[in-house]
C-alpha cells in the first residue's frame, strides 16, 4: 500500500466501449521523497514527500508499510509505480460552500409569515434560561464543505506518461487545482 499526493486538473469525459465515462483528470507533479522515517529514529515509519510547484515546497507526510520501504531520501517518484494499478482510493478536501444559515444547513421550517413577523428565516431561541449557555450541539448556522472526503475503489481508466496525467472515474472531492492523496 503506497500514498501519493496529485493535483486535480478539471473533470471530462472519455469514450470506452460505446459509453461515455465522466472522469476527474490528475496532474502528478514532481515528487521527491524529502525524509525517510524509520523505528529505529523516528518510533514510526513514514515518508515525507516534498512538491516544488510553488516558490514555497509543500511538504506532507504519508505512512508507509514496511515492506514498501524501497524509496531513500531524494528519490523521484513516477508514473512507473501505477503499472500494476486498477483501483485507488482518494482522500481530499471538499469545497468550501460559503456561509449556510441554519435552514439551508439543517432543513428548518419557515417561520409565520404574517404581517409584521420578522421571523421568516430566524434561528429561534438558542438556549434556555438554565443553564445560562448554549448546549453543546444546538444546530446553529456555520460554513458548509472544507471536509476530509476519502473516496474508495475508483477505477484508474487513463495512463499518461508524456503528460503525468491520471484520467481517474467520477468526481473526486475538491477545487481545481487542489492536492489529493491517492491510496493504492
Amino acid at each position: 500500500m503506497a500514498w501519493l499526493i496529485w493535483r486535480k486538473l478539471e473533470m471530462t469525459r472519455i469514450s470506452k466501449e460505446n459509453k461515455m465515462i465522466p472522469v476527474t483528470l490528475i496532474k502528478v507533479p514532481e515528487i521527491k521523497v524529502f525524509q525517510v522515517k524509520t523505528k529505529e529514529n523516528d518510533w514510526y515509519e513514514a515518508l515525507v514527500l516534498e512538491i516544488n510547484e510553488h516558490k514555497k515546497p509543500y511538504r506532507k507526510e504519508v505512512t508507509i508499510d514496511s515492506k514498501n520501504s524501497e524509496f531513500k531520501t531524494w528519490d523521484i517518484v513516477t508514473l512507473d509505480i501505477l503499472e500494476w494499478v486498477n483501483i485507488v482510493d482518494v482522500t481530499g478536501i471538499s469545497k468550501w460552500k460559503w456561509f449556510a444559515w441554519a435552514m439551508k444547513r439543517w432543513n428548518f421550517s419557515w417561520g409565520p409569515w404574517r404581517v409584521g413577523s420578522k421571523f421568516h428565516r430566524a434561528l429561534w431561541s438558542i438556549g434556555t434560561r438554565k443553564p445560562r449557555r448554549t448546549k453543546p450541539g444546538k444546530k446553529m448556522h456555520w460554513h458548509m464543505g472544507t471536509d476530509t472526503i476519502t473516496l474508495k475503489d475508483i477505477s484508474v481508466e487513463i495512463i499518461n506518461k508524456d503528460l503525468n496525467v491520471v484520467a481517474l472515474k467520477g468526481p473526486i472531492p475538491g477545487a481545481r487545482n487542489s492536492y489529493v492523496t491517492i491510496n493504492f
